[in-house]
């Protein structure tokens, strides 16, 4: 879905190496599947993920800005990321101060528990 050419890794694959790149992975230690509690955090797993692999992607960016098959996949891969960010605020609440639930008044930022709270 996400790689065409087999180059990258798949975003969670490279959320738990720490490396889209697969040509330039080195690996530094054992590496671990996360296993999410419930399903808030699996939803916050989800957005750390495509959280991570925007980033990483956007770094390649900064030096390769014309790389077309990147821009694309880094595009696909932040709406994915904005598309869970709103599954889990109606689910759970708002989780930045970028929130738009945090526009209301009054703020709602603390009337719900933190993650790890749950």
């Amino acid at each position: 879905m996400y790689n065409q050419n087999n180059s990258l890794y798949e975003p969670y694959q490279g959320f738990i190496r720490g490396n889209m790149f697969k040509n330039i992975f080195d690996q530094y230690g054992k590496i671990y599947d996360i296993k999410p509690m419930n399903e808030q955090a699996e939803l916050l797993t989800y957005l750390d993920m495509f959280d991570f692999a925007c980033i990483d992607l956007g770094l390649y960016l900064d030096i390769y800005c014309t790389d077309e098959n990147i821009i694309n996949l880094y595009s696909e891969i932040c709406n994915e990321k904005k598309k869970v960010l709103q599954q889990y605020e109606e689910k759970y609440g708002p989780i930045s101060l970028g929130s738009q639930e945090l526009n209301n008044i009054p703020w709602v930022w603390n009337n719900t528990p933190w993650p790890w709270e749950v």
